[in-house]
């Protein structure tokens, strides 16, 4: 075999690229770039193509508008795809959803006009209901048993009730802003969504080990948010209140010092609670607390 049929990079050997599609543009778009970034896979991004390659792993990227994505994972033409939950939901394609990845989050919600005296989803009865989401909001209503005209709009959804089209609207919904601005309220969600990372059912085996390696590397970021490394002396009788003070993944290390009668003690704190934690330190004596950004955890 030739050195042109195979692909060496970062320690690898494959037959083939993994190749992941991700949507053209937007926040999603951004998102997944930040992702395989911090997970250490260069994509040039400057000059972008219908496909970028990697330039130092085994991966190149396939960029589609975000509906698009399920389908060419599940019919094989992507191995894996970073798209919204959402879109999942809607095309009901045949794909593994391997991880959430805790980005892109947003609903999909019934909204209708502000002025409206929402009494409960029987106002829905006969009323027309504008979406891009078609199947989702089907099954919604098929399960509730109310039954309401649905018409397919691709695309500003929310003008919709102002423009006569339709009496309310089920959309994607994130902050509410646009429905504010467009004279609507949110009165029902129905779907909880994110950016999730999807594969295809039959990835060929030479791919898997690549797979592996990016979920590998996409674990250790997701671990580590949310996550403080903070490090102190404190005197060495102190170490038990400290330790209750500090739960980690196992335990907190404790490295003695020079300094007789002291240690050095350090732990991964929640950032939620760090400063509850430095204040209750701070209280029993520690000194010199650090505190310091967490990049990646590996188990």
């Amino acid at each position: 075999m030739t050195s042109a049929c195979r692909t060496r990079q970062a320690g690898f050997l494959f037959m083939n690229m993994l190749r992941v599609a991700i949507q053209s543009k937007g926040r999603l778009n951004e998102e997944s770039l930040k992702l395989l970034k911090d997970a250490g896979i260069e994509v040039d991004d400057t000059k972008r193509k219908f496909i970028g390659k990697a330039s130092n792993f085994p991966l190149e990227l396939l960029y589609l508008r975000d509906d698009d994505i399920p389908g060419v994972v599940a019919d094989g033409s992507a191995d894996m795809g970073i798209v919204g939950y959402n879109e999942i939901a809607e095309t009901g394609a045949d794909v593994n959803v391997v991880r959430k990845l805790g980005f892109g989050r947003c609903r999909l919600s019934l909204a209708i006009p502000k002025t409206v005296d929402y009494q409960g989803l029987q106002w829905f009865e006969g009323k027309s209901i504008a979406t891009s989401y078609p199947n989702v909001l089907r099954g919604f209503l098929n399960e509730k048993g109310i039954s309401a005209e649905i018409r397919q709009i691709m695309g500003s959804v929310e003008i919709a009730p102002a423009a006569g089209i339709a009496d309310a609207i089920f959309d994607i919904v994130s902050s509410g802003g646009t429905l504010v601005s467009n004279g609507l309220k949110e009165v029902e969600s129905v779907l909880e969504s994110e950016a999730v990372l999807i594969s295809r059912k039959d990835l060929p085996e030479d791919r898997l080990e690549i797979m592996d390696s990016v979920l590998f590397r996409i674990d250790a970021i997701q671990e580590s948010r949310g996550k403080k490394y903070v490090l102190m002396n404190i005197p060495t009788a102190k170490l038990p209140d400290a330790m209750a003070l500090l739960p980690s993944m196992r335990s907190p290390t404790v490295m003695p010092l020079a300094l007789e009668g002291w240690s050095s003690l350090h732990s991964v704190v929640d950032d939620a609670s760090i400063w509850q934690t430095v204040e209750g330190l701070k209280r029993i004596g520690a000194e010199g607390i650090l505190i310091l950004n967490v990049d990646k955890i590996i188990d």
